[in-house]
């Protein structure tokens, strides 16, 4: 079995890069290098920052997704730095492929002026040519109550997601409770430090108001997710299932069919579930983050506390009636099964680990997808190394191998799905698609 190694060096990179290319010839090197990047993060010259103009800055529209504070960035970092990249070309000859951008000053990738373009570069070597994601035309727009579209309303994965977060905080309080991994609490507490507008708590009305400019001004986005912190007693009254639905209810009520609407929250009863369904919501997600029994207790307390590991699974197949398998895409946080200390310490056993939990969904027809772990400094697993390339990259191979046992449809709600097309930022996931493979007619489920 493969060993969770030392520290790669930087200088092992490019090296470690084609090794993975040589052992899994039929993933594309697109996925390969995307998944290393979310893993190890991005440095940014101030030069390359300066020279771009009329990009979409990072609008932290939930969780840091940085392996720094805010206020250990230099200044030209802070609040500079793009949503994502869109690398192509380079020595591999790369297709199209979008990157959420995580920043670390101390990555072996560095976005620089190379021959007078934005580049990617790597132990100095050119590695990609670079886009960063232009701004949508509605982004500066003001609503009624003074706060601006892209505070309320922001737009990811190119443009092609409206995310709204609107509860950024969690009622998962503290170290016996809040996930692990996630910094969701203390990423609103940095950014209302740094003295940013960030709402805790985003009205219907500004929803709506902002949704509905961006029905007017945009013609790239063609999906929305609600989401925020879990509720664990009430918010304004309401119980989650409630409060998350009206969001739903009030854009759908004026927008029917202008997107697909997606709700990222707990998992429910099932007749909480069917709540969300009615309100208008098409894609449900409840994130199980990790498959383990054990180690799901240790980094969700707080869901293990309030629902129970096993409970939480029931929940996730009895939506599945509800919306249909195809429509519920819980989440896993790829690579957090290897923390330290209780983590898995060889590759191949926490693999197998996270396909018995493909296997279990997939076989039901519920297609999880992953989000790439790279670890926040002010969560409570803190600033350790993350699991190596090599996990990753079998990560996404166990994943296709599972997605294409079962025969089953691209998940609706992400864009296109194949490496040179798809939009999704936060894993490779959609990248390695073989869209050819897809079964006839059901390339992208219907919603």
């Amino acid at each position: 079995m493969s060993q969770m190694p030392t520290e790669t060096t930087s200088a092992a990179v490019i090296a470690e890069l084609e090794r993975m290319f040589a052992m899994f010839p039929d993933l594309p090197k697109e996925a390969i290098i995307k998944q290393d990047i979310l893993r190890q993060g991005l440095a940014f010259a101030e030069s390359a920052l300066q020279v771009a103009s009329g990009y979409k800055p990072k609008d932290y529209f939930i969780f840091s997704f940085d392996l720094v504070p805010l206020k250990e960035m230099q200044v030209y970092e802070a609040y500079r730095s793009p949503e994502e990249i869109r690398m192509t070309g380079g020595p591999y000859d790369l297709l199209p492929t979008i990157v959420s951008v995580r920043v670390n000053p101390d990555s072996p990738y560095r976005v620089e002026i190379h021959e007078g373009h934005i580049s990617l570069l790597c132990e100095g070597a050119l590695l990609a040519r670079l886009e960063f994601p232009p701004i949508p035309d509605y982004y500066s727009a003001q609503l009624t109550s003074g706060k601006k579209i892209s505070q309320i309303a922001p737009a990811i994965e190119w443009g092609y997601l409206v995310y709204l977060t609107v509860y950024r905080l969690c009622q998962y309080w503290g170290k016996t409770e809040e996930c692990r991994f996630c910094d969701l609490n203390e990423n609103y507490r940095q950014q209302k430090e740094q003295g940013r507008e960030y709402t805790a708590v985003k009205s219907i009305e500004d929803i709506v108001e902002a949704m509905a400019f961006i029905n007017q001004h945009d013609t790239v986005s063609r999906a929305y997710t609600v989401t925020g912190g879990s509720i664990t007693s009430s918010l304004q009254g309401m119980k989650e299932a409630e409060w998350y639905a009206r969001y739903a209810d009030a854009i759908e009520s004026r927008f029917a069919g202008r997107w697909i609407p997606k709700a990222v929250v707990q998992a429910f009863p099932k007749e909480e579930t069917k709540l969300l369904r009615e309100a208008g919501y098409r894609i449900y997600h409840p994130n199980f983050e990790i498959w383990d029994r054990e180690l799901f207790s240790w980094i969700c307390p707080g869901k293990e506390r309030y629902v129970g590991r096993d409970e939480w699974m029931k929940r996730i197949v009895d939506a599945a009636d509800v919306f249909g398998p195809e429509r519920v895409i819980p989440n896993f946080v790829g690579g957090v099964e290897m923390a330290r200390p209780h983590g898995f310490t060889e590759i191949d056993r926490a693999i197998a680990s996270t396909t018995e939990g493909l296997e279990f969904f997939m076989s039901k027809g519920i297609i999880p997808r992953f989000t790439t772990w790279c670890p926040e400094p002010t969560s409570d697993l803190g600033r350790q190394e993350g699991p190596p390339l090599e996990y990753f990259v079998k990560l996404l191979y166990a994943w296709r191998s599972t997605f294409e046992k079962y025969n089953l449809s691209a998940p609706p709600g992400y864009g296109r799905p194949g490496v040179g097309s798809a939009e999704f930022s936060v894993s490779a996931f959609m990248d390695v698609i073989r869209v050819e493979r897809l079964p006839k007619g059901r390339e992208i489920a219907e919603v």
